[in-house]
């Protein structure tokens, strides 16, 4: 018997998504059994992405082999604004079948009773997944609520040729870092004698909480955090905490010195093509961008490194991509064999292997070596970092109203120079506080 997850919810996504449990969905959801329908069977299996045209080209091709490969079509949606889509689809009782997406996600998609639980025996192949990656899909009740399809952790991308230029060494600590966006602020790197270049790329905006998801690899370095355990089960904030008020004056001096790009505070990554346009020398983000951006500006004028430390050390934001499971669904078995081919060693390699945007960065099926794989060593830096020197975000509570406020708190203090950090973060800690409260998940 299907039945929807009912886990812990916030007052903010309570109200948004109440027809989702309502009894008519539930009767819906709950009246399949274990096996697919003729008529289900049928009908090709409905799957979403949030992809823009590129990664979505390379996700066509894995779809195209698994249809070929066992003979059940898919119609397959790259939806870019994928949860503002997801809770129209919720509301009307529709949601897709099979749904791959962040999986920093998992917990707010199974608090607000969108995803089947999965009985991570019952997929072929499970077994070449590691123990810690299938951690990181267990929610608070301790059920599986995710297939890890693909994950990464941050590195900092530089010009190198803007660097040499400029007579910098590669940056180690955050004063080099800092000293180096300065220099491309200031010292004309691409020798075109305008005043036309920045330091830093930062997707600032507060949409989807792009600014604390870019922040947080530096809050980190700076030995803070956004929210700790602790302990039962439970979580506290830690957005006040000594490294954090480390972490964000250094990030605002980045701001008001004007080492980061024009308009940083309202952009995403969709509209912050600095670094590949050649206007901004520095950007910490995923290697997925190693494709587009070894055309333009080109492989041989930039360097990956790991970030620069911070007084916490080095450390950086790991994350990646699960396959969800949507409730209502009757294709069950349809559902399974579709997760099962994505994990396995040829559908890893179609989403490695692509001529637009990787949608498997380091390969979950640790039967691959993703330097290996691709011939390239950078890899291996990716690969060390999440190893070695990655935290993500608390995966199985509902941590998207969190990250929101934290990137509106944010938002506010680096638009202000005159802003006083520690009682922004004091006051930003009583409001993620309440958060966690009104999900039972507060001391």
């Amino acid at each position: 018997m299907q039945r929807f997850s009912r886990g812990p919810r916030s007052r903010r996504t309570r109200g948004a998504l109440a027809l989702l449990v309502s009894g008519a969905l539930i009767t819906t959801a709950s009246g399949c059994g274990g096996e697919d329908s003729s008529a289900d069977s049928d009908a090709p299996l409905e799957v979403w992405t949030r992809s823009a045209p590129d990664p979505a080209a390379t996700y066509k091709k894995i779809f195209a082999a698994f249809t070929e490969k066992t003979g059940i079509k898919v119609n397959y949606q790259p939806v870019v604004e994928f949860d503002k889509q997801l809770q129209s689809r919720a509301s009307s009782k529709n949601l897709p079948d099979v749904m791959i997406n962040d999986s920093g996600s998992m917990g707010t998609y199974q608090s607000q009773g969108l995803l089947l639980p999965v009985d991570r025996e019952s997929i072929a192949g499970q077994d070449d997944i590691s123990e810690d990656t299938w951690k990181s899909t267990v929610g608070l009740d301790g059920d599986h609520y995710g297939i890890p399809f693909s994950r990464q952790a941050q590195v900092t991308l530089i010009r190198k040729d803007w660097r040499e230029k400029v007579g910098h060494p590669v940056p180690e600590t955050w004063e080099d870092l800092a000293k180096l966006a300065e220099a491309f602020t200031t010292e004309d790197p691409d020798g075109n004698g305008k005043d036309d270049t920045y330091g830093m790329v930062v997707p600032g905006s507060t949409e989807r909480g792009y600014l604390s998801w870019w922040a947080s690899s530096y809050v980190w370095q700076g030995g803070g955090s956004y929210v700790e355990e602790a302990g039962d089960g439970k979580y506290r904030a830690a957005v006040d905490s000594s490294g954090s008020v480390k972490a964000v004056n250094w990030i605002k001096e980045q701001f008001c010195e004007k080492r980061v790009q024009p308009g940083a505070l309202t952009a995403n990554t969709m509209n912050a093509p600095h670094f590949q346009e050649g206007t901004a020398g520095i950007y910490h983000t995923g290697a997925y961008y190693f494709i587009p951006y070894d055309k333009r500006p080109g492989k041989e004028k930039y360097e990956v490194i790991a970030p620069p430390a911070g007084p916490g050390g080095v450390a950086t934001l790991a994350e990646g991509e699960n396959i969800y499971f949507g409730a209502g669904s009757k294709k069950t078995e349809a559902q399974k064999k579709l997760a099962e081919f994505l994990i396995s060693p040829e559908a890893q390699q179609l989403g490695m292997k692509t001529e637009t945007q990787a949608v498997v960065r380091l390969p979950v099926n640790t039967t691959l070596d993703a330097a290996e794989v691709l011939g390239d060593d950078r890899w291996k830096v990716v690969q060390d970092m999440y190893e070695n020197s990655s935290h993500s975000f608390p995966e199985a509570i509902d941590f998207t109203p969190i990250r929101q406020s934290v990137a509106e708190g944010l938002n506010k203090l680096f638009a202000d120079c005159g802003s006083d950090v520690e009682a922004g973060l004091k006051q930003l800690a009583e409001t993620v506080d309440k958060e966690l409260e009104s999900q039972d998940l507060l001391p």
